[in-house]
């Protein structure tokens, strides 16, 4: 929805107090955003899997664990469980519970109702329920699989899955623990309350959802008997400002503290603006260059290895992404377990000419569908400029990103510049994808699977370690594991890490401790404060 500009009298309603002068200002405790948030389905944890769902309901909902939005990096941190044990087969894991934690709703936090959270996720089986599903849970056994005792609960799995692996997939929104009494007194016809769900909320975060208006407006209010403490900001007010130009507009104005969806030309213009700061903070989606085995031309190793060369990185992000992307040429993105920084590509023509020489190939026409997008449409044009000076022909069908993604979907697609998002915040979502693929038949439709889309036949060895990955119990091997996957992947691979996405947060003066969520989350706002 596009929410068009008549006044500020509409734009701020009766939420915002202005200055004496004209240039506005937000109430000292209340932090306005403007966000595109229009892909709002769901507020059901359960079921909610659009990024800005996910952003109401970090904030409305705790997890067993989480992460600190002041040290991100730590990785998950104890939230509502004070410590978890890991059995010596390594097939289950105990957690303990944090005692005098209450939801919204004044009800005490019980090992029980995460229990039963969990469970109901299963059962519900919307499209998250994956993230749980993958450890051999199903709505048949996962009554006995995930129990409860007192303020113990315990997760049996069907392997001995590595213990980071379980609780990264733990942080996820679908592992929120909702009040079970709560939501079971607003159930109809045995949907375990999703319908209520959908448009209310049953949490112990620190906001409460006081207001939800699809395509305008999210209002929270703080939770004055969190357990971690009330939140500084005592009102989060989230605005659907679909427009760049107006997301500028009104930071300018001082009439929002936070503009989340600025384009690089309006953060350039904004930049030099007195009381306004720009944050750049790396997100997790990854635009990636995929080269279909399926095709003659691009099915030859040289090509592969040529095409690596023949993409600008440094121009590229120093133009028209400039601000949006960074150089990244590993499939986990930065703030991920066993991110790899090595960049073992530059730009180089001569290089790539000389690759396609050796192999005795001296031309080819290519013909691709891309993303009606200006950004997959600009790096389209030019890798096209850059292929045609090795005398390869690459021809664009743009098309619209459901008809992309229907033909990519059926292997119809050459080369294919997209973005692909992670799904938890663990490796294997990644890994799983680029590196995985078992059956590359096309009678397998392992549609899920980046590497079976451009048929990619995965070695044995690489499809073995992606699963090994996923056992090993030790934290710091486990990283390397996946450090020396990457390797192996960067070598030989046909799809090509490019670059990764960078949000520029557009922000007053005064605002500190702002977290987006970065690569591994959603934006949290407890720990937000306003200064003068």
């Amino acid at each position: 929805m596009t929410f068009h500009l008549t006044s500020r009298a509409v734009l701020l309603a009766s939420a915002l107090a202005f200055a004496p002068a004209a240039f506005a200002e937000t109430p000292a405790d209340t932090l306005v955003v403007a966000h595109t948030i229009d892909d709002i389905i769901s507020l059901d944890p359960a079921q909610s899997f659009e990024f800005s769902g996910n952003d109401v309901n970090n904030n409305t909902y705790d997890r067993l664990v989480d992460f600190d939005p002041l040290d991100p990096e730590a990785g998950f941190q104890p939230s509502l469980a004070v410590s978890w044990e890991v059995s010596e087969d390594g097939l289950s894991i105990t957690f303990t519970l944090r005692e005098d934690v209450t939801f919204h709703s004044g009800n005490p936090v019980r090992a029980e109702d995460a229990a039963w959270s969990l469970q109901r996720a299963v059962k519900l089986d919307k499209t998250p329920a994956f993230i749980l599903t993958q450890f051999g849970f199903t709505a048949d056994n996962v009554d006995q699989m995930i129990t409860s005792e007192g303020n113990t609960l315990t997760l049996t799995m069907d392997k001995p899955y590595a213990p980071s692996f379980v609780l990264n997939c733990l942080t996820a929104n679908i592992a929120s623990v909702v009040d079970m009494e709560t939501v079971m007194a607003n159930e109809a016809d045995g949907d375990l309350g999703n319908g209520w769900l959908n448009t209310n909320e049953a949490g112990s975060g620190a906001y409460v959802l006081a207001a939800w208006r699809p395509n305008e407006q999210v209002q929270l209010t703080a939770y004055e008997d969190y357990w971690q403490g009330a939140p500084t900001m005592k009102r989060v007010i989230v605005r659907n400002v679909a427009e760049s130009s107006a997301q500028r507009l009104l930071l300018e104005q001082g009439d929002i503290d936070v503009a989340r969806n600025l384009t690089p030309t309006d953060v350039e213009s904004i930049a030099s603006v007195e009381g306004v700061t720009i944050q750049d903070e790396p997100r997790g989606r990854i635009l990636y260059m995929g080269l279909n085995q399926k095709d003659e031309l691009l099915s030859n190793p040289a090509v592969v290895e040529a095409m690596k060369h023949l993409v600008d990185y440094e121009g590229i992000t120093n133009s028209f992404l400039k601000g949006q992307f960074v150089t990244h040429q590993s499939f986990l993105p930065r703030g991920y377990l066993g991110a790899l920084d090595e960049t073992p590509w530059t730009y180089d023509i001569e290089k790539a000419r000389q690759i396609l020489t050796d192999a005795g190939i001296e031309g080819g026409t290519i013909t691709t569908r891309v993303r009606d997008l200006r950004e997959y449409i600009d790096v389209a044009q030019t890798l096209q400029a850059a292929m045609g000076q090795v005398g390869l022909t690459l021809e664009i069908e743009q098309m619209t990103g459901a008809q992309v993604l229907d033909a990519y979907r059926a292997r119809e697609v050459p080369i294919f510049l997209g973005e692909w998002g992670p799904d938890y915040s663990d490796p294997n979502t990644n890994a799983a994808t680029f590196a995985y693929n078992p059956d590359n038949s096309d009678e397998a439709a392992a549609v899920g699977l980046l590497a079976w889309r451009n048929a990619y036949e995965v070695p044995a060895e690489m499809n073995e370690a992606t699963v090994a990955a996923t056992l090993e119990q030790d934290t710091d091997t486990r990283a390397a594991m996946y450090q020396d996957i990457q390797r192996q992947y960067q070598a030989e691979a046909p799809i090509v890490p490019l670059f990764q996405r960078i949000e520029q947060v557009g922000m007053g003066d005064g605002v500190q401790n702002w977290w987006s969520g970065g690569a591994i989350s959603s934006v949290m706002y407890r720990q937000v404060t306003k200064g003068e």
